[in-house]
């Protein structure tokens, strides 16, 4: 019983932490370009990350013994959540907003479940696969975006308008977060069960995600000269951004140790839940919450419910 307590209360934890540092993007980004941001934000997690694993070594010793698969688990989860999964959620937080971007980021343990049932051959009742319909519809209800049409791109300019219409689909940004962050918390799970290194399993995911964010940046050869451009306050945004969402990160692996994976993903994740009051009130000239959207989420909290608790 006090192991679960453990797991729950490093869930709630990290619920908060991942809350702060949503609150944080959108004003961090209009202070420093998201492509920057990004960056700052990842060499933050393996900083701080990694400031944390040598204090846990001087204070406790060696850790437990290299184990090979769990640190591949870790690698490959830093690559999916700390960068993919990471790059869509900041992208759909600046075009659509904290609020929204959170309802889609909670429906990570909804997919968790359908990975593993995929994956590990689970058994799913029926009564699971109408939650994940109920839960697929509020999201579909989030994203609906009523009246007006988008114009026809012009030939000359098709496939450029393709791509942007795409990158402003709040669904595709949305489910490609989702998915990413799934993929990673099952991985996540399996690795720190047999290895008990939370810090160091977020801090190698945050140096596979920095390392990912150099190879595959455009902008490199400019990057100091971006850094020395940038507005101050913006990038010490980034930071805090970083050390926020990596220390909830490491909260939420420990919790995987101890309650099943698909509960530690969940809460966390239901920053709907605090975001909706918050955004209203810190950012309410940029975040309208309307009724489509407040159905819409408890929808998707409902099906994911389910799912969880079945």
């Amino acid at each position: 019983m006090s192991e679960a307590w453990l797991g729950y209360g490093l869930s709630g934890a990290a619920l908060l932490l991942f809350t702060t540092a949503t609150l944080l993007t959108q004003p961090a980004s209009e202070r420093v370009p998201l492509s920057l941001g990004f960056l700052l934000a990842t060499a933050s997690n393996v900083l701080f990350s990694a400031l944390a694993w040598l204090v846990q070594r001087l204070l406790q010793g060696p850790g437990e013994p290299f184990h090979l698969q769990a640190f591949l688990y870790f690698v490959t989860a830093g690559v999916l959540a700390t960068y993919l999964g990471r790059w869509f959620f900041y992208e759909s937080v600046v075009r659509f907003g904290p609020a929204k971007a959170s309802v889609f980021q909670v429906s990570s343990p909804l997919f968790t479940a359908l990975i593993a049932w995929l994956v590990l051959g689970e058994h799913l009742q029926p009564q699971v696969f109408l939650a994940i319909g109920v839960a697929m519809a509020g999201l579909l209800l989030v994203s609906f975006k009523p009246g007006g049409k988008s114009p026809s791109p012009q030939p000359a300019t098709k496939r450029a308008s393709l791509v942007q219409s795409l990158m402003s689909s709040v669904l595709l940004l949305g489910v490609g977060s989702s998915l990413a962050y799934s993929m990673g918390h099952v991985l996540r799970g399996a690795a720190v069960r047999d290895w008990n290194e939370p810090i160091l399993g977020g801090l190698l995911g945050a140096i596979a995600g920095l390392l990912l964010n150099l190879l595959t940046s455009p902008e490199k050869r400019e990057l100091l000269a971006r850094l020395r451009a940038a507005d101050r306050r913006g990038c010490w945004f980034y930071a805090f951004i970083g050390i926020f969402t990596i220390s909830g990160q490491i909260c939420s692996i420990g919790a995987m140790r101890y309650i099943p994976i698909s509960v530690a993903a969940l809460m966390p994740l239901c920053t709907p839940l605090l975001m909706f009051p918050l955004s209203h009130w810190l950012l309410k000239s940029r975040e309208e919450i309307t009724p489509a959207l407040l159905v819409g989420s408890a929808m998707t909290l409902a099906g994911i419910a389910i799912v969880v608790l079945r």
